[in-house]
């Protein structure tokens, strides 16, 4: 199993970064899907890294993997939810306040 290099570290972020544009996501993102205190790619890479020295590159792409899954899971379940909701209600309740409080 190689070793966690400059090389690879320079590889990876390059692959991070296009994955998450094809998939539009950000950085923030992933920092959710890897549970990382920061969403600065070091923060990042120190988590991927860990990944890495566990199980090789297989253990890091099945992480990456298993955070897509997760992305495209929530994505379906969210634009459900979008469907029957409303998503000017609460703005509605706000005006309807503010109003009664300029008649008052």
């Amino acid at each position: 199993m190689a070793k966690w290099s400059e090389e690879i570290e320079e590889e990876i972020t390059l692959l991070i970064k296009d994955w998450l544009k094809q998939h539009n996501k950000t950085q923030k993102d992933l920092k959710n899907g890897l549970h990382a205190n920061s969403e600065r790619m070091p923060a990042l890479l120190e988590i991927l890294k860990k990944e890495f020295s566990q199980g090789g590159l297989h253990k890091l792409a099945a992480k990456l993997c298993e955070i897509e899954n997760q992305w495209s899971t929530n994505h379906e379940t969210s634009s459900n939810m979008n469907i029957d909701s409303d998503p000017f209600g609460q703005l509605d309740l706000l005006l309807e306040e503010i109003e009664e409080d300029c008649n008052n």
